[in-house]
């Protein structure tokens, strides 16, 4: 069984909606908050009320796109967790209230199983089983891929995700929110062995990122003492060191869970996954080791709508559905199979 879906992202500060037919996203719309900046992180109030005033534009626009008429729709999906509670309030009303209107199944979508079923938007498409490394501004995993509905979280951070820590050390060398693409940027024309950062080390597959950033926070203190201007006469060379550091800890317990779990297809999801020495890194590692490597478009690993159309794509097909009585749950786990 398969149809036409229209899906609704909003967990955070992307309103975004997608039209996904047979498995075929049909269009994306994705619009982006930047209210935000200027208090360097994502206020929720702020959020709920921009998620608001855009959700009605942002889905006409989608269907529009995608040339299908609202009742020509099989079913209407959302994100129904993890994220912000005022956000996710937004989508999941919204969603609720058309699929009522118009009679149809709602689906509720797990925001880090979607992150995955990126893969599948277009090709080329990793084969079954594959592993791969979830990084967002809220969650890093490792997860066993066995099917589109069967995953196995194998490894996660115990404290704050690698998304976090872009962000986190960047706000600490006074460059603007978001902080990832600004030390990715300026990672580009810096020394990544300029200067050393603690490599932290989690039994199995877990991670750990709190520490890289008291970390860097002391050793900034201790520089910036001598030198008030160490930060901007080597922010290149920071920049470099910090993403190198990080994409170090990642790689490592990738590889590792490549190596004895004798997976070769590899893939990266979620927002951090648009980091370019992210990507170049496993690009350049997987040809040492025989890697089949995936990385979704720039596009597919923010949040946006279509990985949520993918995901309720694969829902629809199983029967998967939610009652109009269904609520939001913005601590909503992923463990591996719904």
């Amino acid at each position: 069984m398969s149809g036409i879906i229209l899906a609704i992202e909003s967990s955070c500060d992307e309103t975004s909606a997608a039209v996904v037919k047979n498995g075929t996203v049909l269009s994306n719309i994705v619009s982006t908050q930047e209210i935000h900046q200027k208090y360097g992180g994502v206020v929720p109030e702020l959020a709920s009320r921009a998620h608001q005033k855009n959700i009605l534009p942002v889905v006409n626009e989608a269907l529009t796109e995608a040339n299908i008429n609202k009742s020509d729709l099989d079913a209407i999906a959302f994100t129904k967790g993890p994220g912000l509670l005022g956000a996710l309030l937004v989508g999941a009303s919204f969603a609720k209230g058309m699929a009522m209107a118009l009679k149809k199944p709602l689906i509720g979508v797990n925001h880090m199983q979607a992150h995955i079923l990126a893969h599948f938007i277009e090709a080329p498409q990793p084969n079954f089983p594959f592993l791969c490394l979830t990084v967002s501004g809220g969650h890093t995993q490792l997860v066993v891929v066995k099917s589109p509905l069967e995953m196995e979280v194998i490894g996660e951070t115990i404290d704050d995700a690698v998304g976090e820590a872009f962000d986190k050390t960047a706000k600490i060398m006074g460059l603007d929110y978001p902080g990832g693409p600004f030390i990715d940027k300026f990672a580009k024309d810096g020394d990544p062995a300029k200067f050393k950062f603690p490599n932290v080390n989690i039994p199995d597959y877990n991670f750990s990122f709190s520490g890289i950033k008291t970390a860097f926070l002391n050793f900034l203190r201790k520089e910036t003492q001598k030198d008030p201007d160490f930060v901007e006469k080597n922010k290149a060379d920071l920049c470099a060191s910090i993403q190198f550091t990080l994409v170090n800890i990642l790689m490592k317990k990738l590889k590792k869970a490549a190596k004895e779990l004798n997976i070769k297809e590899i893939g990266i999801a979620g927002g951090v996954s648009a980091n370019s020495g992210l990507r170049n890194t496993l690009l350049e590692e997987g040809k040492k080791l025989g890697w089949n490597v995936f990385i979704p478009e720039f596009e597919h690993c923010t949040d946006n709508a279509a990985m949520i159309a993918m995901a309720a794509h694969y829902q629809y097909e199983g029967g998967d559905f939610e009652a109009l009585s269904t609520s939001p749950n913005p601590r909503m786990k992923f463990s591996g199979t719904k």
